[in-house]
């Protein structure tokens, strides 16, 4: 069971992804959880130079940076855990490369999709979770985690972006998410962690009554 959790910043990802990582576990599930950015050992090198603000990269270099972080990443971690019979559930995945780079830098969509399909070998999500926030809140609150965290500067770089950016992002999101059901399903990210939480696990027992039976909220 592959599960991406995708969605602009400040939506909330990280947090869900240890939610939901707690229930599969309570339900004695084997769970991989990981990240894109920095999910193997190139992409924590990767991931140094894509989020910093001091990275001076062009647009095409920063496309070709998270194709690369992505393969060696499905390689190394990805594929390893699912053939092991884990639940792997990744903070973002090849929708975030269609969406930031096809709706938020302008490159051609389907091409963007065909790059991510050889660099990921056609291993897509059988689920993804896509986080909705307007652009401003979301914005804010990845601001003050990385003020909270000191990592202004190592990571802060897309945060930095103008708010232009940031909308197309998010209508990026949304228009992949309805072109892309039912893989993809949108959850409102305003609501409490506790109330996402509660959205995300229903969405995934929609989808496997067979594979999920017997899931519960695990309290």
């Amino acid at each position: 069971m592959f599960i991406t959790l995708e969605g602009m910043e400040g939506a909330g990802k990280s947090t869900l992804a240890e939610g939901l990582s707690e229930l599969f576990r309570r339900e004695g599930k084997a769970v991989c959880l990981t990240r894109e950015p920095g999910g193997c050992g190139l992409g924590e090198t990767l991931r140094h130079v894509l989020l910093n603000t001091a990275s001076r990269v062009t647009p095409e270099t920063e496309l070709f940076l998270f194709l690369a972080d992505r393969a060696q990443h499905v390689a190394d971690v990805i594929r390893p855990a699912l053939d092991a019979g884990e639940v792997v559930i990744s903070d973002r995945y090849a929708d975030s490369t269609i969406v930031y780079q096809g709706y938020g830098r302008g490159f051609d969509k389907d091409a963007l999709y065909r790059l991510n399909h050889l660099a990921v070998r056609g291993l897509w999500p059988h689920k993804t979770l896509v986080l909705d926030v307007p652009p401003e809140e979301g914005v804010r609150r990845a601001i003050r985690r990385n003020e909270k965290v000191g990592s202004t500067a190592a990571e802060g770089r897309f945060e930095a972006e103008e708010l232009a950016f940031h909308i197309r992002v998010r209508d990026g999101f949304r228009d992949w998410a309805l072109k892309n059901a039912p893989r993809c399903v949108l959850l409102d990210a305003t609501l409490s962690p506790e109330r996402l939480l509660d959205a995300a696990w229903a969405a995934l027992k929609r989808d496997w009554c067979g594979q999920a039976r017997g899931f519960s909220r695990g309290e």
